[in-house]
C-alpha cells in the first residue's frame, strides 16, 4: 500500500505503511544502510572479509575457511554500488592469495579455490550492475508517475478559492502513484467550486478519464455561472471520453465515474450547492457535531442517458461558520478490518470531535481519517482512497481582479 499526501498535510510525500519516506529523484541511488545521512553499506562486507581472514588464520590446517571469502563480493553486490563491489572483489582475491600463501604447502587450498573467488567476484560485480540499473529504471518510472500525478492532481495553494483545504490520496497498489480518484478546487467569478470523484476501474484508462474530467471541471467551473451547466459539461465529457476510448479500440463501454460537485457561492456564504453523481455524500463536521449531507439522486457520470429525470438536481445545504465539508471516496467507507467490518467513519469522526473541537480543522480532520482508515484495515487498502476536507476561510473568498471579474464568453473545454 502506498500513500501519497497532498494539500495541507505535508506537501508531496509518500508513505510506506505508516513510515514516511522522502521523494527520490529518477536515477539517483540511495544506499540501503545509512547512519546520520552517511552510507555505511560497505561495513557488512568489510567485517565479513576481516572475519573470514581472522577465522581462517586461527583454525587448523584441516579446516580451512578462506574460500568462504567468495561471499564478500556477493554481499556487497546486494547492498553496495558497482565500484564498491568491484573493490571488494579485488580485496577478496588479494586477501585469499595472501592468507592462503601463508600456510604450508600441504594445507593450501590452491588454484581451484582461487579461480572460484575470482569468478565469484566477477559475477558479483555483474549482478550489482544489473541491480543498480534496475533500481535506476524503477526510480525513473516512479518519478514519471509522480510527475503524472502532479499534472492530474495539481497541488493546491493554501487558501485557494477562499477555502481552507487539506487532502490525502492513498494508493492501494504499492507500485502506483495515481489511480482513478480525483479532486480539485476551482475559483471563478460565480464562486468557488469543488469536485471529488472516483472513476470506475483501475489502470491507465481510469487515470485518463480522471484527467479528462478534471480538465473540463477547471474550465467549466470557472466560466459557467450555473452549477447545473458545470454538471452537464462533466457528464458530456465523460461520454465523449468513453466514445474516444472505444474508437481507439479500448474496452471502456462500461466506464463511469461517481462524483460530488460542490459550489461555494459568493452571494450565499451560509450555504453550499451540491450536485451528487452517485457518490458518497459528504460529511459536515463542526461545532454542531457531525451530519451527513443528503444522498445523491443522480446516476454516475457517463450513465446520464439512463436517467428518466434528467441531470441530478442542485441541492442547497446550510454550512455554518467553522463547519468543514469532509469528502471522500469509497476506499474509506469500504476499508475492512480483520473481521470484515467496515470502517465506521461518521462514528469515529464524531468521537474525535467530541474529544477535541479542533478536529474540525481540515488538516486535523484529514489526518484523523487517514490514520483511522489505515489503522482499521491494518494498512491493507482494498481500493484507492481520497480524503479531502474544505471550509471557508475566515477572510472569505479572494477578490477577483478586474479582468477576471468581467463576464467572459463561454469557452469549450479544449478537449476532444
Amino acid at each position: 500500500m502506498r500513500v501519497v499526501s497532498d494539500g495541507g498535510i505535508g506537501g508531496q510525500e509518500r508513505f510506506d505503511g505508516y513510515q514516511r519516506a522522502g521523494r527520490r529523484g529518477a536515477g539517483r541511488r540511495h544506499p540501503l544502510l545509512r547512519v546520520r545521512g552517511r552510507s555505511v553499506a560497505w561495513m557488512p562486507p568489510l567485517l565479513l572479509l576481516v572475519g573470514i581472514a581472522v577465522l581462517d588464520w586461527n583454525t587448523g590446517g584441516e579446516f580451512r575457511v578462506i574460500s568462504w571469502i567468495v561471499l564478500v563480493p556477493g554481499i556487497s553486490a546486494a547492498i553496495c554500488a558497482v565500484w564498491t563491489t568491484a573493490v571488494f572483489a579485488a580485496l577478496s582475491l588479494a586477501t585469499y592469495y595472501v592468507v592462503d600463501a601463508s600456510w604450508p604447502h600441504q594445507y593450501r587450498t590452491g588454484v581451484p579455490d582461487f579461480i572460484l573467488v575470482a569468478a565469484g567476484g566477477a559475477l558479483a560485480v555483474l549482478a550489482c550492475a544489473v541491480r543498480v540499473r534496475g533500481e535506476r529504471l524503477m526510480l525513473h518510472m516512479q518519478d514519471v508517475a509522480a510527475t503524472t500525478r502532479r499534472a492530474v492532481l495539481r497541488p493546491l495553494p493554501p487558501g485557494w478559492g477562499g477555502l481552507d483545504h487539506a487532502g490525502v490520496y492513498l494508493a492501494a497498489d504499492s507500485d502506483a502513484r495515481i489511480g482513478g480518484d480525483f479532486y480539485d478546487i476551482q475559483p471563478g467569478p460565480a464562486g468557488t467550486r469543488v469536485l471529488v470523484g472516483d472513476v470506475q476501474g483501475k489502470g491507465l484508462g481510469a487515470v485518463e478519464a480522471a484527467a479528462a474530467l478534471l480538465g473540463t471541471f477547471r474550465e467549466a467551473g470557472y466560466h459557467e455561472r450555473d452549477l447545473t451547466a458545470v454538471a452537464e459539461r462533466l457528464e458530456s465529457r465523460m461520454v465523449r471520453h468513453r466514445e474516444h476510448a472505444m474508437a481507439m479500440g479500448r474496452d471502456e463501454e462500461d466506464r463511469f465515474a461517481t462524483a460530488v460537485l460542490i459550489g461555494f457561492p459568493d452571494d450565499d456564504p451560509g450555504a453550499v450547492r451540491v450536485v451528487n453523481f452517485g457518490h458518497e455524500p459528504p460529511l459536515v463536521v463542526g461545532p454542531r457535531g457531525v451530519r451527513r449531507l443528503p444522498p445523491g439522486e443522480g446516476l454516475p457520470l457517463g450513465l446520464g442517458e439512463f436517467s428518466t429525470h434528467g441531470p441530478p438536481p442542485v441541492k442547497r445545504a446550510a454550512l455554518g461558520p467553522g463547519e468543514t465539508l469532509l469528502l471522500f471516496t469509497d476506499g474509506v467507507t469500504e476499508a475492512r478490518d480483520g473481521t470484515g467490518a467496515f470502517y465506521p467513519l461518521a462514528r469515529e469522526v464524531a468521537r474525535a470531535l467530541a474529544a477535541d473541537a479542533r478536529t474540525a480543522e481540515p488538516r486535523r480532520l484529514v489526518a484523523r481519517v487517514r490514520d483511522g482508515t489505515l489503522r482499521h484495515c491494518g494498512g491493507r487498502l482494498g481500493d484507492d482512497t481520497t480524503i479531502f476536507a474544505v471550509r471557508r476561510t475566515a477572510a472569505g473568498p479572494p477578490v477577483e481582479s478586474g479582468a477576471a471579474s468581467r463576464p467572459r464568453p463561454r469557452l469549450g473545454d479544449g478537449t476532444t
